[in-house]
């Protein structure tokens, strides 16, 4: 049968489905395995370094090829059967089929990586912090739903691996709580009973109250023996099984010890900052949404917290409003993943924080921010991973610097 070579295809250096044998070379911080033919790169998803594979191209780029792997002639020993029927083809886990210690090894690797390639750094970062649940962890899912159409079977899943636009069936995910796959027949009953209803995405989030779907129904969640309200469908971490251990690192990276003070910048609903109360004579939260500023506050009464004091702004011109704040003080940043702008980094540097306890979860910009930190005077104590989401290529990483 001849193959129908898609629209605008660029057959250099190779024609469309072109078959080739590859060894895995290596691995990128987005999980695809990387092979070179004849020196030219071709990228290949869901394999791993060292096995030899027969590819299948898709695509040309300027400088590499896209493939994917349809055998696998030699095996990883790493290699291990995904629980998930719809790996490889749902778009939402990368690692499933790589046994549990391999994705912790990857991961580190993917920090010291990040931090030497973009930022010229040589850091000691810690071994990565392993889930205690690799599975059955993940406490908000958010499936996708197509427009109702007549005499066509809907569909609610998540992207399929490679497409902006397919879906891919999921009636149950390995990776959620038993909660929400429990709940999930139901939410898609209710759902495609209403025939007219658009596209769009459907919230489930396991909380204290149980399984909720409204976006914006005040829900809650214990970490650590305090209690957070926030609204369903505003960010709060989600991997309630490791949150305890990574908000303990934080607090202890801060070194209540020997600051008095603490300033929460990017601080939401004051999950570090409220946290960390006990422990230091001032706490201080930034929050640049009004509904995570209201958030803190509400917790801090809830949780009857009394030395904690909460601002509407900018993280960007925060420091303006702590000139007077007691010293030594350290600064808690947790941005969102495009990571801080270069004004508040200067601030920052200007302001001077004792210690800097940066959480994120991009390590390409947090290693592009640290570049920065590192040229202001800061040097790097220690970098320490967090598996929040195992059996995907995501981790979160929490950089401790001091002037």
């Amino acid at each position: 049968m001849t193959k129908k070579v898609p629209k605008g295809f660029n057959a250099h250096p190779y024609p469309y489905h072109h078959e080739v044998d590859l060894k895995i070379e290596t691995l990128t911080n987005l999980g695809f395995g990387i092979a070179r033919d004849d020196g030219w790169v071709i990228q290949v998803p869901f394999v791993m370094p060292g096995e030899l594979i027969r590819a299948r191209i898709y695509r040309n780029h300027k400088n590499y090829s896209d493939a994917d792997s349809i055998e696998i002639l030699k095996s990883s020993p790493d290699r291990v059967d995904a629980k998930c029927k719809l790996f490889g083809t749902c778009g939402g886990c990368q690692y499933q089929s790589v046994n549990y210690q391999k994705q912790l090894e990857w991961k580190h690797n993917q920090v010291v990586e990040c931090f030497e390639k973009i930022g010229g750094l040589e850091l000691t970062t810690m071994p990565t912090f392993p889930s205690p649940k690799t599975y059955g962890y993940r406490s908000k899912l958010t499936p996708h739903y197509e427009k109702s159409r007549e005499g066509m079977e809907r569909k609610l899943g998540f992207l399929k691996h490679g497409s902006r636009r397919i879906l891919v069936d999921v009636p149950n995910c390995p990776i959620a709580t038993t909660s929400i796959n429990e709940f999930l027949p139901q939410a898609r009953t209710a759902l495609f009973k209403e025939t007219n209803k658009k596209g769009g995405t459907l919230l489930l989030r396991d909380v204290q109250e149980g399984i909720a779907t409204d976006p914006k129904e005040v829900v809650s969640e214990r970490v650590n023996g305090m209690v957070f309200q926030f609204k369903a469908g505003e960010f709060f971490q989600n991997n309630p099984f490791i949150l305890p251990d990574l908000v303990d690192h934080v607090i202890e990276q801060a070194n209540p010890g020997n600051s008095i003070s603490l300033i929460d910048a990017y601080c939401g609903g004051g999950l570090f900052s409220l946290s960390a109360s006990r422990r230091f004579q001032k706490v201080v939260g930034i929050e640049i949404s009004r509904e995570g500023f209201e958030g803190a506050r509400t917790n801090a009464l809830l949780n009857q917290i009394k030395n904690a004091e909460f601002f509407l702004g900018d993280a960007s011109s925060i420091f303006q409003e702590l000139q007077n704040i007691p010293r030594p003080c350290s600064l808690i940043v947790d941005p969102p993943r495009k990571g801080c702008d270069a004004n508040f980094l200067r601030q920052c540097i200007e302001f001077r924080p004792n210690r800097i306890v940066y959480v994120s979860c991009d390590p390409a910009t947090q290693a592009r921010d640290a570049k920065i930190l590192t040229e202001g005077g800061y040097r790097i104590l220690q970098a320490q991973p967090f598996d929040l989401f195992p059996q995907t290529r995501h981790i979160e990483n929490v950089l401790t610097l001091e002037i």
